[in-house]
C-alpha cells in the first residue's frame, strides 16, 4: 500500500464525504491521469483533482497536485471531517420555471458558436457533421432528441442505449450526451413538468444497461446525470435558464465546455438536446 499521508484534502463532493467517513479510507486506483486520479473508495468511484478542479459530488479537492499514483495502486486517505461537503443545489423548480429552462436552452443553441471552437457533439448543436470516431452518431443523437421532445421516456431509454459506450476518453462522449439529456429531463421531471415516473424507469433502463455498455468510471458518473446529479457549471446551467439569465447561462455553459477534452461539450449538447423538448 502506498502512503498518502501528505495528501490534505481542502473540499470535497457529499459522495466523496460519506465515502471517507470520519476515520478516512483505503482508495484503490482505477485511473491515474495528469491532472486527476480516479480511485475506488467503499465501494464509490472518486477522483482526486486540485483545488481548482470543478466539483462534484464525488470529487475530492487536494491542496496541490493529487497525489502521484498508478492503476492498481491501494493508497490510505485522510478524513475530510469538519469540512463542509458540495451538494448540487436543485432550487424549487416550478411549472413556469421549467417553461423558462426550455425556452432558455432553445435561444442557448443560438449562442454555442460565442463559446469557441466546439468539440465533440458540439458540432451536432450547430448542425455540422460529427468528427471520428463520432460521425456515426449524429442520427442517434437526433433519435434522442426526437424522443426528449416527444416526452416519450421508453423510446429515449432506448436511442440512450445506441449512444452509451460510444467514443474515446475515461468518460465517453455518448455517455456524457445520454447524461446531459437525462440530467434535463430529471429537472423538468423536478418541476412537474414531465412525468416522472416515466423518466425514472427510463433512467433505470439506460442504468442497468451501462454496467455492460461503458466501463465503471463512466457508468458511476452517467448514473449520477440519470438522478439529475453532476458537475458544478451543468447545475448553475439549468438554474440560470430556469430564472431566464440568459447571460450567466452563457457563462455556465462556458464553464461547462472547459471539462476534459470534450466531455463538456459533450454534456451541453445533451442537456440541450433534452431540455428543448
Amino acid at each position: 500500500m502506498r502512503s498518502s499521508d501528505g495528501v490534505r484534502i481542502c473540499a470535497l463532493g457529499w459522495r466523496a464525504a460519506a465515502a471517507l467517513g470520519d476515520d478516512g479510507a483505503e482508495a484503490r486506483v482505477l485511473a491515474a491521469l495528469s491532472a486527476s486520479v480516479y480511485v475506488e473508495v467503499a465501494g464509490e468511484v472518486l477522483w482526486m483533482g486540485g483545488a481548482d478542479a470543478t466539483p462534484h459530488a464525488r470529487t475530492i479537492h487536494t491542496v496541490g497536485a493529487p497525489p502521484a499514483l498508478e492503476v492498481g495502486d491501494v493508497a490510505r486517505l485522510p478524513s475530510a471531517s469538519g469540512l463542509s461537503a458540495w451538494c448540487p443545489a436543485h432550487g424549487l423548480l416550478t411549472p413556469a420555471a421549467a417553461t423558462a429552462l426550455r425556452g432558455g436552452a432553445t435561444r442557448l443553441t443560438s449562442r454555442v458558436a460565442a463559446l469557441g471552437a466546439v468539440r465533440g457533439f458540439g458540432a451536432w448543436l450547430l448542425g455540422e457533421p460529427l468528427a471520428f470516431p463520432l460521425d456515426a452518431c449524429g442520427a442517434r443523437a437526433d433519435a434522442l432528441a426526437s424522443a426528449c421532445a416527444a416526452n416519450d421516456a421508453t423510446r429515449a431509454a432506448d436511442a440512450a442505449l445506441a449512444l452509451v459506450g460510444l467514443g474515446p476518453g475515461l468518460t465517453p462522449a455518448g455517455d456524457d450526451f445520454v447524461g446531459g439529456a437525462f440530467f434535463a429531463r430529471a429537472a423538468l421531471a423536478r418541476a412537474g413538468a414531465v412525468d416522472a415516473a416515466a423518466w425514472r424507469a427510463g433512467a433505470r433502463a439506460v442504468r442497468s444497461a451501462a454496467t455492460r455498455l461503458t466501463h465503471p468510471i463512466g457508468a458511476a458518473l452517467l448514473g449520477d446525470l440519470l438522478d439529475g446529479e453532476g458537475w458544478a457549471p451543468l447545475h448553475d446551467l439549468a438554474s440560470a435558464l430556469a430564472h431566464e439569465d440568459d447571460e450567466t447561462a452563457l457563462d455556465a455553459a462556458r464553464r461547462l465546455t472547459q471539462l476534459g477534452h470534450s466531455s463538456g461539450w459533450d454534456l451541453l449538447a445533451g442537456f440541450i438536446a433534452g431540455a428543448r423538448g
